[in-house]
Parts: C-alpha cells; sequence; structure tokens
C-alpha cells in the first residue's frame, strides 16, 4: 500500500489550507486542560502505584499526538471505535478541524507509526521545530493520509454531533418501525443453566440484525463489519430510535453531502 502520487496533502503549501476531520466522544475536543487522571477513583489510582505512578501515566497519555485525517477515515474511527471500544451506545462527534497557517510540515510521509492501540507519541514523530507529521493510514481509509500533531497546530473546529437527529431516510425508517411492530419483543426462555451471555436473542434483536446486515451489504466491502456491529438492536431498545439512528449512521457514509453542509453552518471554535 502507498500514497496516490496526486493526493494534495502531499504538498507542504496545501496542508493547512486544507479540512481535516475527526470524530471523538468529547463534547470539547481538543480540551486545552486535559486531565486523563481526573476521571480515575481512588481505588484505581491505588491500584496503579499510589500519585506518583498515576502523574507519570498522566504525563505519557499527554504526551500522545493527536490524530486527524479525511472525512472517511473519522467517520471509520468512529464505527471501529463502536465495534470494539465498547462505544456503541456514545455520542459521537464530527470535528472539521483547521490548522494554523504557520504549520511546519515534516518532510515527505511515514508509514502509520501507530502502536497496537493507535497511539503515537508526539515527540518521535513531531522533533523540535516540526508541528505536523503525515503518515499513510492503515487502519481508517486505508491508503489516504493523515495527520499526527499536537493541540498547539489547530486553529479552530467545527462540530456536529453524529448521526445528525435530522439527516435519516423516512422510508427505510417507516418500514423498519413497520416491521418491528409487526415482530414480538419476548426472549424465549433459556434453558436451566444456560449462561446469561447465550441466551436466546427477542424475534426483534433478530430482525434489527437482520435490517442492520442488509444497511451494510450496501457499503464497501471493508466497512460492512463494523457498521453492522455499530447498528445493533439491543433488548429493549426503542425501534423508531434506533431506526433513525442506524438510518443516520448509514447516510454518514452515503450521503456526506448533508453532513458536510451541517458543519458548513457551523461557527468556528477557537483552540
Amino acid at each position: 500500500m502507498t500514497v496516490d502520487p496526486c493526493d494534495p496533502a502531499l504538498d507542504d503549501a496545501q496542508v493547512a489550507r486544507l479540512a481535516w476531520y475527526h470524530t471523538s466522544t468529547q463534547p470539547d475536543w481538543p480540551t486545552s486542560d486535559f486531565d486523563p487522571a481526573a476521571v480515575l477513583a481512588p481505588e484505581t489510582r491505588m491500584t496503579m502505584g499510589g500519585d506518583r505512578r498515576v502523574a507519570e501515566w498522566a504525563a505519557r497519555q499527554r504526551a500522545k499526538a493527536l490524530h486527524v485525517g479525511t472525512y472517511e477515515a473519522a467517520v471509520q474511527n468512529m464505527l471501529r471505535r463502536m465495534d470494539d471500544q465498547a462505544d456503541h451506545g456514545s455520542q459521537f462527534y464530527l470535528y472539521r478541524v483547521h490548522l494554523k497557517p504557520s504549520v511546519v510540515v515534516r518532510e515527505d510521509w511515514l508509514i502509520d507509526p501507530s502502536n497496537f492501540v493507535g497511539d503515537v507519541v508526539l515527540a518521535e514523530v513531531c522533533p523540535a521545530g516540526v508541528d505536523v507529521a503525515r503518515y499513510l493510514n492503515y487502519h481508517e481509509d486505508p491508503g489516504g493520509l493523515s495527520l499526527a500533531l499536537g493541540r498547539d497546530a489547530i486553529a479552530g473546529v467545527q462540530q456536529v454531533a453524529v448521526p445528525l437527529p435530522d439527516v435519516w431516510d423516512a422510508e427505510w425508517v417507516r418500514d423498519a418501525v413497520t416491521a418491528f411492530a409487526n415482530t414480538s419483543d419476548t426472549v424465549a426462555p433459556a434453558f436451566r443453566g444456560l449462561s446469561r451471555f447465550m441466551r436466546p436473542s427477542s424475534p426483534r434483536a433478530v430482525l434489527g440484525r437482520e435490517l442492520g446486515a442488509a444497511l451494510a451489504g450496501k457499503l464497501p466491502v471493508k466497512l460492512r463489519d463494523q457498521f453492522a456491529s455499530a447498528a445493533v438492536f439491543d433488548e429493549g431498545d426503542d425501534p423508531v430510535r434506533w431506526a433513525r439512528r442506524t438510518s443516520g449512521l448509514f447516510e454518514l457514509i452515503g450521503d456526506p453531502v448533508r453532513v458536510l453542509s451541517a458543519l458548513d453552518r457551523q461557527e468556528r471554535r477557537q483552540v
């Protein structure tokens, strides 16, 4: 896998002029006073070895690079987190990221420097005097260029909550809700001694998986499994809410123009 030689992001002068994207569950990303230790319970701090060890860990977290990339990479990052990082039910935000015109871009591009959990130490890719490093993304929008950068390289962001609350396929939602109305939500009794993780699903949950899989089948192969996982119907879900959310997730990929137009209408927040 290599970079498209016509990618405009290969032009150093264009990097700061391009729009870059990011998805996060943080409603104020990138936070100005990021403290990863703030949410740690006293018991967790003790398990980690006390305040000194926690401070060292927090410093390592703050030393990590931020990541921005193409719109496609941002959406795929969200689907991946919904799939494998227990963020299925989390509220996500899509950010359009504007860089400072003065940023210094590292020469050429790197092979994806992320470790197995996607972390990059900023100082390792952006040495002194460098603000931004381009890398070939292997995980989201494979083959596209993403950036590793520090918070100081960002001038401002525009933000919308996704999926958008008013962007869905009304006909698909109506048909899905009708199908749920004609399907039982009763779970069959489990056999004695059967683990709760192996209990049978309700007919509605099965229907939800089928509807989600049918939508996933319309997407590129590399997105199907992640989308189907993100669209899973949990026992007790409200069919209307589920259908609108699932259709909205699909429209992020199927009709990005409406999403980008919603971003256009948002004021830029200075960082």
